[in-house]
């Protein structure tokens, strides 16, 4: 679980579940590795699914713990195998159900190229996501095809900042002026924004000072288990 982070007030917003595998003989596999294989096998449907409860248990937990509603979410990866083939809102609301979490607790993560692959798929699938009060962000926008006409049809809440972009802006300007840019398209469509790969202190308060809502990277900290 990777902490977001409110770029704002500097307080931990909510978490990315991530997938990891550590294996008996060849050690950590990176989901690099993995997780095109289990797209190419089908296997990602089980592996989506286990996530999704897995996370949502886990925040269920975190609450338990405290005794109350903790003021965070948790985001969840959709591959774009899973948005063609799985019955994703069945699969949210029952992970919903079984943790007993809102709908607003839980942030799906879907990537362009989920939506080029099946427009019309995609946008019933976010439809649906959106009835069941979950938060829809579109994952590495700027790297994928999609038409910025996808921006303005489908109910996409947050833009996430692939970190090919965030890494480059302290040498390239190119990487600022396209930051800006997707910054100021999220405020025009009534969208948030959320960095990826802050590594220093001076990225982070780069990207706050040009209004980005919350970021995430090693600089705030690396993914961790969840007692951690």
């Amino acid at each position: 679980y990777q902490p977001l982070i409110d770029l704002r007030s500097g307080e931990v917003a909510g978490f990315e579940a991530l997938a990891r595998w550590h294996h008996e003989d060849r050690g950590e596999i990176s989901p690099a590795e993995f997780i095109p294989v289990a797209e190419e096998s089908g296997l990602i449907l089980t592996l989506g699914r286990w996530a999704m409860d897995r996370a949502a248990t886990t925040l269920a937990d975190w609450d338990r713990q405290v005794g109350e509603p903790l003021p965070v979410y948790v985001g969840v990866n959709l591959s774009a195998i899973q948005v063609a083939r799985d019955d994703i809102a069945g699969l949210v609301q029952s992970a919903l159900r079984s943790s007993g979490l809102g709908g607003d607790r839980l942030t799906l993560e879907l990537t362009e190229s989920s939506i080029v692959q099946d427009p019309a798929r995609a946008q019933r699938v976010f439809e649906a996501l959106k009835a069941l009060d979950a938060t829809v962000a579109m994952d590495d926008f700027g790297t994928g095809y999609s038409s910025l006409a996808y921006l303005q049809r489908l109910p996409i809440d947050v833009l996430k900042i692939d970190r090919s972009f965030v890494t480059g802006m302290m040498v390239d300007p190119d990487s600022v002026a396209i930051v800006r840019a997707v910054l100021s398209l999220a405020e025009a469509l009534g969208m948030s924004t959320t960095a990826e790969g802050i590594e220093t202190v001076e990225l982070a308060t780069t990207l706050a000072t040009l209004g980005c809502a919350s970021g995430q990277g090693y600089y705030f900290a690396k993914p961790l288990e969840p007692e951690a």
